[in-house]
C-alpha cells in the first residue's frame, strides 16, 4: 500500500506552490441531510484544499455547540457511518476536493477498524482524524487504517508540553494539527495569533510535516493572519453555523459566499 503521509502531504505541498498556505473547511456529514452535504461539497470544492467531514457521533468531545448541534441534527436524520462513506465516495467520483474524516474512536471501532479503513480508502478518503485517542492507544484503529494507505494526523494542544509536541508531531501522518486555543471548537472569540505563531515556530524547529491550525478562526482576516504562518488554516464552526438553517441550493449558496473571501484572503497579493 501507498504510505500513509503519501497523499495528503500532497495537499499541501500544491498550495505551497502557489505562494499560500492550504484552506481546509470542516462540515458535519448529512447536515441537516445527506443531500444537502453533498451540494455543499459540490459547491465549496473548486475553492477548498481539503475538505474535513465529521461523522456525527453521540459524544462528541471535542466539538462545540454549533458542531454538536450539527452532528445532532444529521444523526436525527439518519446519517449513519455508512451513509458518510457513501458521501466521500460520491464527492471523490465527483472530483471535488479531497476528503479526510473527523471521527471518534468509538465509531471506527464499532464498525470495525479494518473495515472502516477499506471502506474509508474505496471512498477516496486520505484518512482520519480521530481526537480522542493519544497517542499511546492509537493501535486501537491505527494498523488497520495505515494499512490501507490513510493518515492519521494528530493534534497539538495549547496545554502539550514541548517534548510531549515533538513526540506526536513525529508520530503524525500527513500534517500536525495545531489547536490554536483550550476548550472545545468555537468562533466565538480571536484568535491570538502571537501565541500560534510561537507554537508555529516551535514545532517547525523539530518536524518537516505541515502544520495546520484549527479552532476558533472565522473571518477572511483571521485567515490571512495565520495562512502567513502556517501551512493550512482549519475552518470549522464559522463554516457550520454560515449554512445552518439552509437545505440543497440555499446552503451551497451560502457555504460558497461564506468561503470565497476565505480563499481570497490566502492568494498572494500581486506586485
Amino acid at each position: 500500500m501507498i504510505e500513509a503521509a503519501g497523499r495528503l502531504p500532497a495537499v499541501f505541498e500544491r498550495a505551497r506552490a502557489e505562494g499560500r498556505a492550504a484552506l481546509i473547511i470542516y462540515l458535519v456529514a448529512g447536515d441537516p441531510d445527506a443531500a444537502t452535504t453533498a451540494a455543499v461539497i459540490d459547491a465549496i470544492s473548486p475553492y477548498v484544499d481539503l475538505i474535513e467531514l465529521g461523522i456525527p457521533y453521540g459524544d462528541p468531545l471535542a466539538d462545540g455547540p454549533t458542531i454538536a448541534a450539527a452532528g445532532q441534527r444529521a444523526l436525527t436524520n439518519g446519517m449513519t457511518v455508512d451513509g458518510a462513506l457513501e458521501l466521500a465516495r460520491g464527492a471523490h467520483e465527483r472530483g471535488n476536493a479531497p476528503i479526510l474524516f473527523f471521527t471518534y474512536v468509538n465509531p471506527i471501532v464499532q464498525y470495525g477498524a479494518a473495515r472502516f479503513a477499506a471502506a474509508a480508502r474505496a471512498a477516496g478518503a486520505l484518512g482520519a482524524i480521530v481526537p480522542d485517542v493519544p497517542l499511546e492507544e492509537l493501535d486501537a484503529f491505527a494498523p488497520a487504517l495505515r494499512a490501507e494507505g490513510l493518515a492519521i494526523p494528530l493534534l497539538v494542544a495549547p496545554t502539550t508540553p514541548a517534548a510531549r509536541a515533538t513526540q506526536i508531531a513525529g508520530a503524525s501522518d500527513g500534517f500536525v494539527y495545531i489547536v490554536s486555543r483550550l476548550g472545545v471548537t468555537s468562533a466565538g472569540r480571536e484568535p491570538d495569533v502571537a501565541w500560534i505563531r510561537a507554537a508555529v515556530d516551535g514545532l517547525r524547529a523539530t518536524t518537516a510535516r505541515p502544520l495546520a491550525v484549527g479552532f476558533g478562526i472565522s473571518t477572511p482576516a483571521h485567515v490571512a493572519a495565520i495562512g502567513a504562518i502556517a501551512d493550512g488554516v482549519i475552518i470549522g464552526s464559522a463554516f457550520v453555523d454560515a449554512t445552518a438553517g439552509r437545505t440543497g441550493a440555499a446552503a451551497a449558496a451560502a457555504a460558497r459566499d461564506y468561503v470565497v473571501p476565505l480563499r481570497a484572503a490566502l492568494e498572494p497579493r500581486k506586485t
